[in-house]
């Protein structure tokens, strides 16, 4: 939309207001895709985090970036 951090807050002066909503007037209706939302799936009990072995647990986080060290 073009906002200066100002307007991105919420505060326009009546001459931004104004030209805004004129614009958003000639522009016409949004066509704008609607929201499907996923369901939300169970996690089988296998899956558990507390089935999980440390060093599974250990390996899916430095598969996704972390660093995993033994404790002192």
């Amino acid at each position: 939309m073009g906002f200066t951090q100002r307007q991105a807050g919420g505060k326009f002066t009546r001459d931004e207001a104004e030209a805004f909503i004129n614009r958003l007037q000639e522009e016409g209706p949004l066509s704008v895709e609607p929201v499907v939302e996923r369901p939300a799936r169970a996690v089988p009990a296998a899956r558990s985090l507390s089935r999980v072995t440390d060093q599974q647990l250990a390996d899916e986080l430095r598969r996704r970036g972390w660093t995993v060290a033994e404790p002192p």
